[in-house]
């Protein structure tokens, strides 16, 4: 569910914080709507826009790809597994573009086989009802939103935010 007040990222945890939210998400790739949830994970970390991970259930049949390459890893959550994402039929395939925790750390167990996704390598995101802008930088996967305060982590004019 949308805050009720903006919410401004400097305010964030460091740990991380994880939310389970209810409330509509959808990721559009070509001209196909791939994934679609009513309820979706949250992690909100200083100076990071919220990071949206859905169920792999909410992907289509045939959008998911397990993706080659290593994993990466987080500190707070793990090692991390990467996805291409297509749409159904197999076309406009984009490598690496989402990822999951397939075993992640015991304060993040809840995001186990869990998907997020860069949102501005697909065609459109939206959160709450609301167009999603990406996160600034190739970096980093937060999802960006009328009540999402920043500076941002990524972002050019804020280079001290590294």
């Amino acid at each position: 569910m949308k805050p009720e007040h903006p919410e401004a990222v400097a305010q964030y945890p460091r740990p991380p914080r994880l939310e389970r939210v209810e409330g509509p998400v959808r990721v559009v790739l070509g001209c196909e709507e791939i994934a679609s949830a009513e309820q979706y994970l949250r992690v909100c970390e200083t100076f990071h826009p919220p990071t949206i991970y859905l169920p792999p259930e909410s992907f289509r049949p045939g959008c998911l790809h397990a993706a080659g390459g290593r994993p990466s890893f987080c500190e707070w959550k793990g090692l991390a597994a990467y996805w291409d994402l297509s749409c159904s039929n197999g076309a406009e395939r984009r490598q690496r573009i989402a990822w999951s925790y397939p075993a992640p750390t015991p304060a993040f167990a809840a995001l186990a086989g869990w998907i997020s996704l860069y949102p501005g390598r697909v065609d459109g995101c939206w959160l709450e009802g609301e167009a999603v802008t990406a996160q600034p930088g190739h970096f980093y996967g937060g999802w960006i939103t009328s009540w999402t305060l920043g500076p941002f982590k990524g972002d050019p004019l804020h280079p001290e935010l590294i």
